[in-house]
């Protein structure tokens, strides 16, 4: 009894004492999409929360839809979304020697075998399955044909896969999972140019970086029963697996551009703030009560592998919308600025002439839902223009409108103290001095001022904009009225 405690013990002991490791691995076929991105956000949770590490795994074996620009727009990504990692980036094409040495080894402990198939004999195999209404699947011909053994001519290189009993695993998921092995064919893992084969790959990867558990998406759950037989042909630890449901479309379908669906720095170029598009990501299919906003230090705190859902998610642009607008208007001002600032650089417009960034997100943070539209929003602080919106001009900058300016003018420029407030007193004694409501000094002002209908508070606006800038826009505005009337 004591030697059955103190094992018992020790595997407790052993439970504790597992480093927890995660990774994300994507393939560089295309940008990072919000899909990868989110698989990605939770394997790095998950390893934050347990106090773990996290590896970032190029799988770029596909060399003929690999491509650096892809790479640099998957670390880009990362980056963006304050994702860092603790190992890596590893590059499986320079992992080459490693894999061959495996498989070997395999084919002298005979956990693989030579395949000498023609492509002709496996294209006719295939045919006659399906038109049998069978599954296609190599039907182990090479298998045990001692014949080539000792052949050198072109061949694959096939996992010898048990052909008795199941794999059974349990995803952290949605429970146990079970496949017969019959139902699991001798997959090549090395072709015939020498290249070895995704499967082979990511396990050999997973066992020599020693990762204890594979987050990644459903349509890899296929793959895990195969990778678990190669492990166990291997010896190697098998991980844990959690396999995350499918984002859809709002109207059920699977995500795509069509429903709003971008790329990682798309959503940076489009005004959205990381914080946003992470907030969004973590509640696609994770959720802590009915919070709504969290913080990142939240997120690591929080995260369990328990809270994710087995149903899929629906991608809703509006709800990321709303998310990003909560973010611009509440975290510092100072912070969102410096992002601001990279998409007032695009633009190559002068901040020169007008307010401090952080004061212009303040100003706009209300009305602006992106840090895009924002920019849009606020050309009339630091450039001239030269016409007035046409519906506003039409509406507001008419005969009745010059007096009103006139009077507004006057005040505007015998103000020797520039402040919001003095500029807000001059607007009312002008309404007043006129005995008009404020909207009649109010609108043709704002469409003078900056050329269109709307704007933040008018006196801040005016304030913002600046004096001298402000009583040429007026005198602009009298002489389009003076013309407009002839």
């Amino acid at each position: 009894m004591e030697s059955m405690a103190y094992i018992v013990a020790m595997c407790i002991k052993a439970v504790f004492l597992m480093k927890i490791k995660t990774r994300f691995a994507p393939s560089p076929t295309g940008y990072l999409h919000v899909g990868g991105a989110r698989t990605a956000l939770y394997s790095w949770l998950f390893a934050r929360s347990q106090g773990g590490k996290f590896v970032l795994r190029i799988e770029d074996t596909d060399r003929e839809r690999s491509t650096q620009p892809a790479i640099g727009v998957i670390m880009d990504g990362m980056h963006w979304l304050n994702l860092d990692w603790d190992e890596g980036p590893y590059f499986q094409t320079k992992r080459f020697d490693r894999y061959n040495a495996v498989i070997d080894e395999m084919l002298i402990q005979g956990t693989a075998y030579k395949c000498y198939c023609s492509k002709e004999r496996l294209d006719i195999l295939r045919e006659t399955q399906m038109a049998n209404g069978k599954k296609p699947r190599y039907d182990g011909c090479c298998r045990d044909n001692y014949e080539y053994l000792f052949a050198n001519g072109p061949c694959v290189v096939r996992f010898r896969n048990p052909q008795k009993g199941s794999v059974i695993f349990n995803d952290q998921i949605r429970g146990p999972i079970e496949f017969s092995n019959q139902e699991l064919d001798d997959l090549i893992i090395r072709r015939t140019d020498g290249s070895p084969t995704y499967n082979l790959c990511v396990v050999i990867d997973d066992a020599d970086m020693e990762i204890t558990h594979v987050i990644r998406g459903e349509e890899h759950i296929n793959n895990t029963p195969r990778q678990i037989n190669i492990f166990k042909a291997l010896g190697a630890p098998i991980p844990e697996y959690a396999h995350v449901s499918m984002i859809l479309g709002a109207d059920g379908k699977k995500l795509s551009k069509r429903h709003g669906s971008m790329g990682v720095m798309q959503y940076r170029d489009a005004g959205f703030l990381p914080e946003a598009l992470l907030n969004y990501l973590v509640r696609l299919g994770w959720s802590f009560g009915d919070q709504e906003f969290f913080t990142v230090e939240q997120m690591k705190q929080w995260f369990n592998l328990d809270a994710i859902s087995k149903s899929a998610s629906n991608f809703n642009i509006e709800k990321l919308l709303w998310l990003n607008h909560h973010y611009i208007n509440h975290l510092p001002a100072d912070y969102v600025a410096t992002y601001l600032s990279w998409h007032i650089q695009q633009q190559s417009i002068d901040i020169c002439t007008g307010p401090r960034l952080p004061e212009l997100v303040k100003l706009l943070g209300k009305r602006c839902k992106t840090l895009k539209e924002m920019v849009a929003s606020s050309s009339y602080f630091y450039q001239e223009f030269s016409e007035f919106n046409a519906d506003a001009a039409k509406k507001h900058l008419q005969p009745v409108a010059i007096q009103p300016l006139q009077v507004v003018r006057e005040k505007l420029a015998a103000l020797t103290v520039w402040t919001p407030v003095s500029v807000y007193e001059a607007i009312v004694q002008t309404a007043d001095k006129l005995e008009v409501g404020m909207g009649k000094v109010g609108m043709p002002l704002r469409v003078a001022v900056t050329g269109s209908g709307q704007s933040p508070a008018l006196h801040i606006t005016v304030h913002a904009i600046g004096q001298a800038r402000s009583l040429s826009r007026i005198d602009m505005a009298l002489l389009y009225i003076a013309n407009c009337a002839r």
